[in-house]
């Protein structure tokens, strides 16, 4: 088992240059069975009505406490907990109280599909497009192996985290390689400053764990 860590290389307050600086990285490494998924939290009843008009496509997800349903049959959840389309939203809005975050993703979808209405709807809410199943190349005399488990981007949209625990207001590029740490120092860190030096990026920031 193995597990990636991240390096920040980009960050600008414009959410469409954030997304077209990302796809640089992305079309390097990307292959007929790359993907892309998305996934936002809206601590608004009216940013949920709002996204929810624009991204039918997503679920929904009400907040919940950690033991609330403890023990309760998964189907015998309340839909809006488990999780729902747009068009399963609850109308009154009552409904939302002790529910807010609202949690919103999309998985697994063509690349070039979501990004661009995402971009456009993510707002000043929390959020991420993620691209997996690329592929980064192996490069003998630099010493790397090359990766297609790890290889992936992320675009932050209001946060500087992959934990989204830390609230800005501009976005954040991530190169993702697979971590290597030996005697306390990540050995892959190279392999992303390489990576983003080939799409004239360079690392910014430290590694974010996963």
């Amino acid at each position: 088992m193995s597990n990636d860590v991240a390096y920040p290389v980009f960050r600008t307050p414009d959410p469409a240059l954030a997304l077209k600086t990302a796809r640089r990285l992305v079309e390097f490494g990307r292959r007929e069975y790359s993907e892309v998924s998305a996934y936002a939290e809206f601590a608004s009843v009216a940013e949920v009505r709002r996204v929810a008009g624009l991204m039918p496509g997503g679920w929904f997800r009400g907040a919940s406490e950690l033991e609330e349903f403890e023990g309760v049959p998964f189907e015998d959840q309340p839909p809006f907990v488990v999780g729902v389309p747009a068009a399963g939203l609850p109308v009154e809005a009552s409904a939302f109280e002790g529910r807010l975050p609202v949690e919103w993703e999309v998985f697994d979808c063509p690349i070039g599909s979501i990004e661009d209405a995402f971009t456009a709807a993510i707002g000043p809410s929390t959020g991420e497009i993620h691209w997996d199943s690329l592929e980064w190349p192996e490069v003998p005399e630099e010493g790397f192996h090359g990766d297609s488990k790890h290889a992936e981007v992320t675009l932050l949209f209001n946060t500087h985290t992959r934990y989204a625990n830390e609230p800005a207001d501009d976005h954040t590029v991530l190169v993702h390689v697979r971590s290597a740490v030996f005697d306390g120092r990540q050995r892959n860190e190279p392999y992303a400053h390489w990576l983003a030096a080939q799409v004239g990026l360079a690392v910014i920031g430290p590694a974010q764990e996963n």
